[in-house]
Order: C-alpha cells, then sequence, then structure tokens
C-alpha cells in the first residue's frame, strides 16, 4: 500500500499537477481546497503526510499547521508548506509555527516529489520498507511473500493487506472503522464486523499450530500488533 498524501490546495491547476504526478509515484492522495474542511477531515482521518498551501480560504494553511501541531494524535505528522513567500523571515515562520519543510511557488516538481519521498523515510520507514519484520514474522514486499519462523504462510489479498498493515504501525490501537479505511479505502461500504472475519483468518493462517497470537484485541477499542509477542520472539 502506498503512503496516503492529504493535498491542500486552492489553485486547481496545481492541485490536478501534484494529484497527477503523487499517484504516479504510487501513493494514495486525497485534496482538499479550504483550511476548514482540511481541518475536519484531519479529525476523521490521519494521512501519512500534508502537502500544505499557506494561503487558504476557510483557514489559513500556518493556522491549520499551529492546531495539527497542538493535537497529540497530529504532532508528529509530516508536513511540507507550498507558498508563494519566498523571504526568510516567512520561511522562518513557516517552520517555526512547525511545517517539516517549505517549498517556495513555483517548484520543480521532481524537487517536491523527492522531499516527500524524504520526510515519508524519515517519519515512518516502514512506509518505504521491502520487508518488514515482526517478532519472528518477516513479510516481503517484492516477493508478496510472507514467513514464520522460516515457514511460508499463505495469505489471502485482504489477510495480506491487513497484515503489511500492523507491520507498518507495531503497537498502535487501530479501530474497526479506521482498518476499513486504511486497508479497505474509504468508497468500500461493508459492515464494521467484516474486519472481525478478516482479522480470525489471519490469526489461523498466522498461528496454525496453537503459536503466540501476535495479534491483540484490545476491548473497546480495536486491534494492534502485541509488542510483547515481538520482545517474547527473540
Amino acid at each position: 500500500m502506498g503512503a496516503r498524501i492529504l493535498v491542500v490546495e486552492d489553485e486547481e491547476a496545481l492541485t490536478t499537477l501534484l494529484r497527477y504526478n503523487l499517484e504516479a509515484e504510487g501513493y494514495e492522495v486525497e485534496t482538499v481546497v479550504r483550511g476548514d474542511e482540511a481541518d475536519t477531515r484531519l479529525k476523521e482521518r490521519i494521512p501519512d503526510l500534508v502537502v500544505l498551501d499557506w494561503m487558504l480560504p476557510g483557514l489559513s494553511g500556518i493556522e491549520l499547521c499551529r492546531r495539527l501541531r497542538a493535537r497529540s494524535d497530529t504532532r508528529q505528522l509530516p508536513i511540507i508548506m507550498l507558498t508563494a513567500r519566498g523571504e526568510e523571515s516567512e520561511r522562518v515562520r513557516g517552520l517555526a509555527t512547525g511545517a517539516d519543510d517549505y517549498v517556495v511557488k513555483p517548484f520543480s516538481v521532481p524537487e517536491l516529489l523527492a522531499r516527500v519521498k524524504s520526510l515519508l523515510r524519515r517519519a515512518s520507514p516502514a512506509r518505504l520498507a521491502s520487508v518488514l519484520s515482526f517478532g519472528d514474522i518477516e513479510l516481503d514486499r517484492d516477493r508478496h511473500r510472507v514467513v514464520r519462523s522460516g515457514r511460508p504462510i499463505d495469505l489471502g489479498p485482504t489477510e495480506y493487506r491487513l497484515l503489511e498493515f500492523f507491520l507498518e504501525h507495531p503497537g498502535r490501537v487501530f479501530s474497526r472503522e479506521q482498518l476499513l479505511d486504511s486497508v479497505w479505502g474509504r468508497d468500500v461500504y461493508i459492515d464494521e464486523r467484516t474486519v472481525d472475519v478478516h482479522i480470525g483468518r489471519l490469526r489461523k493462517l498466522l498461528n496454525p499450530d496453537g503459536e503466540l497470537d501476535p495479534i491483540r484485541t484490545v476491548r473497546g477499542a480495536g486491534y494492534a500488533l502485541d509488542e510483547q509477542f515481538a520482545s517474547g520472539t527473540e
């Protein structure tokens, strides 16, 4: 699964250009034209990176950046600020507000793509890694192969995506709704209990002989990869 990027930009031509090039790189892209709409969207679903214009209708990019840095769940969210303001004092202001990078318009698309990749690599190395490991479980993205203690595990496509998502965020608890959005997609309308069915299948496939279960059920909250499992298999 490609990293999810939210582009908050009110210039239609630039939004189209960014979406085209980011999707060509394999990213999942969502676009919003207003700052206040982006604020609402980010409370519903947190992407892996935000490309944020400085001047926006409804709520400025600077104010939105401040709000994101004030929230515990988005404090570490990578943010690249876009602006037509090239003065040093304005760059300092943007970075001081909490932006991780600052790009002045007009900009080189290849340069922006390189900055996106670099920032994602620093913020979430697992997003770009070809092999993900957790305890005695290893997922090889290039070979589309999963092994546990050296034994191949044959997963269906949905179970594979579920495991891949968990391996990208070890220890973090996800609700059924969050898993539906991240693994199945926002445009797929299925019952939340479908998540339970696929979690059950994934558990059976990973633990055919009664091995230690790496998936932890958090009552009233959701599911997570159990960090105690990783330490217990070392």
